[in-house]
């Protein structure tokens, strides 16, 4: 089956108004691009075509793309559009078309194959982690050192 699941990004680039592939896009996300090209309704053509789907992932789907973006430390980065791009991904197994590095660090995590449009996309893959550059301690979340209180800062530890 040809298709692809689309983030907001995807549609801003014009990816479903140049392309033959049929495409997967969430509620949340057409709420969000809905206003793109509407004096000539062009999303509402692709609709009528059956060219492009509007499709809630499951639950389960849900579940495993928030769980997967807090294992990788990206959760606070993604909205709620982006994690359903993501639970889509997992639920249809297809290829997720989107700029963004949190979608693409937890997507490839996941072993989900993810394009980007206007990018390069990203080039290592892993787990971020918050560390102390005061006293070199490591921690799950947070701002500040809960040791010294320094601000705390983000490193990707990359997947070997």
């Amino acid at each position: 089956m040809d298709f692809r699941i689309l983030d907001a990004s995807a549609f801003y680039a014009g990816v479903p108004f140049r392309s033959s592939s049929d495409c997967y896009t969430t509620s949340l996300v057409y709420d969000e691009i809905k206003h793109i090209k509407k004096n000539h309704d062009a999303l509402g053509t692709l609709l009528e075509t059956n060219r492009l789907k509007i499709r809630e992932p499951d639950t389960n789907s849900t579940k495993a793309a928030a769980e997967a973006a807090k294992n990788t430390g990206d959760y606070p980065q993604l909205s709620k559009q982006d994690l359903s791009v993501i639970a889509l991904g997992i639920e249809l197994d297809g290829e997720i078309i989107s700029d963004d590095f949190a979608i693409s660090n937890v997507a490839r995590n996941l072993g989900l194959k993810i394009s980007p449009i206007m990018t390069q996309g990203i080039k290592d893959v892993g787990k971020w982690v918050h560390y102390c550059p005061g006293c070199k301690t490591n921690h799950e979340s947070g701002k500040e050192c809960p040791i010294c209180a320094t601000p705390l800062k983000r490193k990707l530890l990359k997947k070997q």
